[in-house]
């Protein structure tokens, strides 16, 4: 399999960049990788490159976006942190992989028994850990199902992954309200922000249709103005 030029990626739109990853998470499913020479990928990204989308998702060792979506060397920008956080640092790449690099397509990915929520729940306190946790506790709070305070916490995993499911919608949110950038190119149609969630235990990537913003002939009327209110 090749990998993406200038001309492929110009050629994307947000919605077929999804259903390319669908497609890679599919086969990843089904243990039928693509067959790639990744040492003639190497040469052919010597000079450039050109990712179709950007995944932001948890540091876990599990969880490695190239990995579960089968892509090779230039396919994405791979952003890696604990709990798949959105900061300013994150925002910037961001930025820098939609309106320089060209990307079509955001995808925040949580995923199931997430260490860094699991932290988060029980109101773990370690160190620089402490902050990066406390990004968490937002979501943690916005959680209203389990109301029984001996029940909030990571010993319950129901609580575990409807925290982690308001994570990743609040993420995704998060980008669009705190990026000029971001928010433009997705009024536009440039690009589209999804959030979306991986089962550690079968590898299926489960995509979030209530927080898939993509503006386009299967979503004409879409606009970023619906997520001030």
């Amino acid at each position: 399999m090749r990998v993406h030029t200038k001309e492929t990626q110009a050629n994307l739109t947000p919605r077929m960049a999804l259903n390319i990853l669908k497609e890679g998470n599919d086969r990843f499913v089904k243990n039928l990788k693509a067959q790639r020479d990744l040492l003639a990928q190497v040469n052919a990204t010597r000079d450039g490159q050109w990712p179709f989308a950007t995944v932001l998702s948890c540091m876990d060792s599990r969880t490695g976006a190239e990995l579960v979506f089968d892509q090779g060397l230039g396919d994405i920008f791979s952003i890696r942190i604990a709990g798949n956080i959105v900061n300013t640092d994150i925002l910037g790449c961001m930025e820098f992989a939609c309106k320089v690099a060209g990307s079509k397509l955001i995808v925040v990915l949580g995923h199931t028994k997430c260490g860094a929520v699991k932290g988060a729940c029980d109101h773990v306190e370690m160190g620089n850990l402490t902050e990066l946790l406390s990004k968490l506790q937002p979501a943690v709070y916005e959680e209203r199902s389990i109301t029984s305070p001996d029940k909030r916490n990571s010993a319950n995993p129901a609580f575990v992954e409807n925290v982690s499911a308001i994570n990743v919608r609040r993420s995704v949110k998060s980008i669009i309200e705190r990026s000029y950038i971001i928010e433009q190119m997705v009024e536009s149609g440039a690009i589209g922000v999804v959030g979306a969630m991986y089962n550690i235990e079968t590898g299926k990537v489960e995509f979030y249709e209530d927080v898939m913003y993509i503006k386009d002939e299967k979503n004409p009327e879409f606009s970023v103005a619906e997520l001030r209110h």
